[in-house]
């Protein structure tokens, strides 16, 4: 799923767990445990009474927007949700789904803050890159649904927030839940992990490599060349450390712009070719990486070059 559209709210206060947003103010394994599973099933909400559906209609406040009614739901989280018109589906996102959604929101004085019905775009977003009201509650949705949550300060931007023009306290939203798409399942830990095989090919370097997959082009791409690719990568030990694959979207990027064991891998690559390189620490990010959070050591990658020029 292409994210796209992506809404003022997202973009403009810091949604995404990239911006210096709200996910950066909770901590994230506390998050997580919170959204692991819904709290309570949709099928115990109490019937929709109220069903937006003009344009006009969907835009304006609600009447309960100063706060949740009596019939909604809480979760152990505090967030308070409505069903407003049921959806067709059965199945719901987990948390590493990929959403795509129209929605409204709200200030509880009933101003008007974002909407992507307004813009007429609905808008593509993963769920663990939003704040934890959304990632909470899209999960209790099924597609074709429409829902109204009112989350607290606590689940959305704080009462004070951090980032500059970022609504503040509780949120309301109507959201209804186009689409889904679950991530990929993690590819498989190579049986070689650990270190290169006898029959990896190893250059002067010191970097080694073996053909998993045969290409059908004929050019190699140039340590100036761009290049598209799906990858994985594993430190020695067998953790997955990174994996385009997992995002479902193929990484394109400058040749001379990465570590050096793919600047010189990449070189030995035809289109449509899967390689399984084994990278020298001093190829990577070295035995004591200066980077936070870099991998250590020999890493592994398998690579499928798609495109270059």
């Amino acid at each position: 799923m292409t994210y796209r559209n992506l809404p003022r709210v997202l973009l403009a206060f810091g949604l995404m767990s990239g911006c210096a947003g709200p996910l950066n103010q909770h901590d994230s394994s506390a998050s997580e445990r919170m959204h692991d599973a819904p709290s309570t099933p949709q099928s115990e909400a109490a019937p929709p009474t109220e069903i937006p559906m003009t344009r006009e209609e969907r835009l304006a406040a609600p009447s309960d927007v100063a706060a949740a009614p009596d019939d909604a739901i809480v979760t152990e989280s505090g967030l308070a949700y409505k069903v407003l018109r049921p959806g067709s589906g059965d199945a719901r996102p987990t948390a590493d789904a990929s959403v795509e959604v129209h929605y409204t929101g709200w200030t509880t004085d009933g101003e008007r803050f974002d909407s992507s019905v307004e813009r007429g775009q609905t808008t593509s977003f993963p769920l663990r890159r939003v704040i934890p009201g959304w990632t909470e509650g899209l999960q209790l949705m099924v597609v074709g649904e429409m829902t109204r949550f009112w989350i607290p300060a606590a689940l959305a931007y704080g009462e004070t927030p951090q980032r500059p023009g970022a609504p503040s306290g509780m949120l309301v939203f109507d959201v209804e839940l186009i689409d889904f798409k679950e991530p990929p399942a993690p590819p498989e830990t190579p049986e070689d992990v650990a270190a290169p095989p006898a029959n990896a090919t190893k250059t002067a370097s010191g970097l080694a490599y073996r053909v998993l997959k045969a290409g059908s082009g004929q050019g190699h791409p140039a340590a100036s060349s761009s290049v598209t690719v799906h990858y994985s990568g594993w430190t020695t030990d067998g953790r997955l450390f990174d994996s385009s694959v997992l995002r479902d979207s193929p990484a394109t990027f400058p040749l001379n712009g990465v570590i050096r064991g793919w600047t010189e891998g990449l070189q030995l690559m035809v289109v449509g070719e899967k390689t399984r390189f084994w990278i020298p620490a001093d190829m990577a990010y070295g035995e004591t990486p200066r980077r936070p959070g870099a991998p250590a050591g020999l890493l592994v990658f398998d690579v499928e070059l798609l495109d270059f020029r």
